[in-house]
């Protein structure tokens, strides 16, 4: 298990931007990081995904060319910078830790953080 610490959530005008922040206890036994998001009545979904060793990256389709993840591999820590907010993006988002590649359902990630609300009004 890692501990995961989210922050940065809060309240934004649809349009604007937020940077969530993932700190991790540490990297052992974890290849790639994840960010999920859990709405109100709906399902965790998948976000964005980045692997700690060469920082490949999968987002959603809701998502590519408005979200960035990145990593700092000195401070174990993982960010998801969000652009071009919409209220559809409101949500909980989830930090999560995973052994593997290129799997990406909630079920293949071990270690998971506290969640941070991310609320974007209209």
């Amino acid at each position: 298990q890692v501990q995961l610490v989210e922050s940065g959530g809060g309240l934004v005008q649809a349009g604007g931007s937020l940077r969530l922040s993932c700190a991790a206890s540490r990297r052992t036994f974890t290849f790639t990081m994840g960010w999920f998001r859990q709405a109100p009545g709906k399902e965790r979904e998948f976000v964005a995904a980045i692997t700690w060793s060469d920082g490949n990256t999968d987002y959603t389709d809701s998502v590519k060319g408005r979200f960035t993840i990145s990593r700092d591999n000195a401070k174990n820590t993982v960010f998801l910078q969000m652009n071009s907010l919409k209220p559809e993006d409101t949500a909980i988002y989830y930090c999560a830790a995973s052994p593997y590649a290129n799997r990406f359902r909630p079920t293949d990630f071990h270690s998971w953080g506290q969640g941070t609300q991310v609320t974007v009004s209209s």
